[in-house]
């Protein structure tokens, strides 16, 4: 999870023209853009097809290139995961304590 999940210009204040960014959305750019992973190797991580990596990578950077041009507010939150304590038998995660939830099944985000 972020650290700081509001960015966005000092003097904002309206958040009905906020901009809502998925915690995925928020992984592939992190993975991506500041840790420099291919998006090969961020579907990997992320235990999903590089083509979904693309789809989301692509709405994450339309959505960050709206709030600095437009100066909207970004909020990271929601998104399609589960914050887990490690102990589930069925994500063999060794411990990493983060895991998609995908059609039923449990996968483990690296």
């Amino acid at each position: 999870m972020p650290a700081n999940n509001r960015f966005g210009p000092l003097n904002a204040s309206d958040f009905a023209n906020s901009i809502i960014m998925s915690v995925d959305e928020y992984e592939t750019i992190r993975l991506i853009d500041h840790e420099g992973f291919t998006q090969e190797e961020c579907a990997s991580q992320m235990n999903i097809a590089r083509t979904t990596v693309q789809g989301i990578y692509n709405e994450a950077r339309k959505k960050l290139s709206e709030s600095l041009v437009n100066g909207k507010i970004l909020v990271i939150e929601g998104g399609d995961y589960k914050l887990c304590d490690g102990l589930e038998a069925a994500c063999k995660c060794g411990g990493c304590f983060r895991h998609r939830y995908a059609n039923g099944a449990i996968s483990a985000d690296k």
